[in-house]
C-alpha cells in the first residue's frame, strides 16, 4: 500500500479511536461491538423490571385500603429503592455493552473485554501470531438474530481468544482472514529479503 495512503488512514484511526495506542504505520482495519440484540436486551430487561416494580406496589397499594401513612411513606421508600436499583443495573449493563470491543488493525487485534464495571481485560495479539479465525453459532436465538462467537486462535501455545455476541457478517470473517493472510506473506517476503 502507498505510504501516503497508510499516514491517511492511521491520521484516520488516531482521530477516530484517540484511546488506542497505535504505532506509526498502523490503523483500523475493522472495528467490532457487540450485537444490537444485546443491547436489546439491556433495554428490555431493564424496562421489565421497572413494569414488574411498578405492578407490584400498585398491587400492594390496591390490596390494602388500610395501611396508614407510615406505611405508605415505607412502601413508597422501598419502591423509590427498587426503581434506581433496576435503572443502575441498566446502566450498568449498558457501560459493560459499550465496554466490550475488538479492533483488527493491519498488524493487531486488540480485544477490551468488560465483564463488570471494575473487571476489564485487554487482549493483544500480532496478526502473525493468529493462526485460525473461525465464528460460531450454537443456539437457535444465534441463528434467529444472526450473532456468535468470534474466535481467535494464535500459533505455539495455542491460546484462544474469543468474542462472544458478536454479529460479524461472513464477508467480514472472510476480509479478516485475508488481513492475516497478508500480514503473514508481508512478514515473510520480509525475512526472506533480510536473508538475501
Amino acid at each position: 500500500m502507498d505510504e501516503s495512503l497508510v499516514k491517511i488512514r492511521h491520521d484516520r484511526s488516531v482521530k477516530d479511536f484517540p484511546a488506542l495506542k497505535l504505532e506509526d504505520d498502523e490503523y483500523v482495519e475493522f472495528y467490532f461491538k457487540r450485537a444490537k440484540v444485546c443491547l436489546f436486551m439491556i433495554w428490555f430487561g431493564t424496562f421489565f423490571g421497572l413494569a414488574v416494580i411498578l405492578l407490584a406496589f400498585l398491587l400492594v397499594l390496591l390490596g390494602q385500603s388500610m395501611i396508614d401513612e407510615m406505611g405508605k411513606n415505607f412502601l413508597f421508600i422501598i419502591l423509590f429503592a427498587l426503581l434506581a436499583a433496576a435503572l443502575l443495573i441498566g446502566l450498568f449493563a449498558l457501560k459493560i455493552y459499550n465496554g466490550n470491543k475488538l479492533f483488527i488493525t493491519n498488524k493487531r487485534a486488540m480485544q477490551f473485554i468488560m465483564l463488570s464495571p471494575v473487571s476489564t481485560s485487554i487482549n493483544i495479539i500480532d496478526l502473525l501470531s493468529i493462526e485460525d479465525a473461525s465464528f460460531r453459532q450454537d443456539s437457535l436465538p444465534q441463528k434467529l438474530f444472526h450473532y456468535g462467537t468470534l474466535r481467535l486462535a494464535t500459533v505455539g501455545d495455542e491460546t484462544t481468544y474469543t468474542f462472544p455476541y458478536s454479529d460479524i457478517l461472513p464477508e467480514q470473517l472472510r476480509a479478516v482472514t485475508e488481513l492475516i493472510s497478508k500480514a503473514k506473506k508481508k512478514s515473510r517476503a520480509k525475512e526472506a529479503e533480510k536473508e538475501s
